[in-house]
């Protein structure tokens, strides 16, 4: 409930009065989430199990990160839509709201197969590994992306560019949950830290927007660092459904999931920035 109440809050200020987020702001928006969801985290730690609030930060980490590159691409789209700056908050406002709904759906049609279907890992795994490697071959970010039929469709009915990027966010935010889902579901099988890892992770996401504008350029090997990660998530989830269908194979434990996640996004950061070229002053 607090979680919906603090998601209702933002909402609430971003629809009131469409307008353009200053830096200052964002940077504020953005550490309070990012508390929030460490908070939410040591709670669980407490009322649940540390290996539980480990399951999380693991999941929320990876969601958000993948929530970064995939910024990147609504960069892309407001741009070629032309989009009123004053405009952008509320459009990612409406995805964010659409990212919910449709993670929601599909942690609960994931949930289910898998609970019923350990066969669904192997396919989850080999998802992910095809994933990492098209990441690797053609990089983040898509920078050749190209109107969707859903946008193309709405634009023959005249639709305003305002409701054009809608749709191009949500269509969007629906292929990007087809990556997501099944890597968290690498980390923990709980629907319910599933479910609020990525909801943390979406929380801030507008804000986060304003500070990436010239960022992400500099975070050039995100991409790859995100490559490994769904390859080892990929990993993960194989070598789960092994076991499950009665093959001994090591097993990969939370404590370790973590550990390659923080490191990989650690060593992505410092890397991307020491060679990214420097802007001139």
């Amino acid at each position: 409930m607090a979680l919906l109440g603090v998601i209702s809050v933002d909402f609430y200020l971003a629809a009131r009065k469409p307008r353009e987020v200053q830096i200052r702001e964002a940077v504020l928006w953005v550490v309070f989430y990012v508390l929030l969801a460490l908070g939410f985290a040591l709670s669980l730690a407490f009322t649940l199990s540390r290996e539980s609030a480990g399951e999380f930060v693991a999941g929320w980490l990876t969601e958000y990160s993948l929530s970064v590159d995939n910024l990147f691409v609504f960069l892309i789209i407001f741009s070629r839509l032309r989009v009123a700056k004053k405009s952008i908050q509320t459009v990612l406002l409406i995805g964010i709201a659409l990212a919910l709904v449709f993670r929601g759906i599909f942690i609960t049609v994931g949930a289910l197969l898998i609970h019923r279907f350990i066969w669904v890992f192997f396919i989850f795994g080999a998802f992910l590994l095809v994933t990492a490697a098209r990441l690797l071959y053609k990089g983040g970010g898509d920078e050749d992306w190209k109107e969707g039929r859903a946008v193309a469709f709405f634009r023959r009915r005249r639709l305003g560019t305002f409701g054009i990027a809608v749709v191009a966010i949500g269509t969007t935010d629906l292929l990007f949950a087809l990556d997501s889902i099944p890597a968290i579901f690498g980390l923990t099988q709980d629907p319910y830290i599933v479910f609020t890892a990525n909801a943390f992770a979406l929380m801030g996401l507008r804000q986060l927007y304003v500070l990436l504008g010239g960022l992400v350029e500099r975070l050039v090997h995100l991409s790859k660092g995100l490559a490994v990660i769904l390859a080892f998530i990929g990993i993960k989830l194989i070598a789960e459904a092994l076991v499950g269908v009665g093959i001994a194979v090591p097993q990969i434990g939370t404590a370790l999931s973590l550990g390659v996640v923080v490191a990989t996004l650690v060593i992505t950061t410092i890397v991307s920035l020491k060679s990214a070229p420097k802007r001139e002053m």
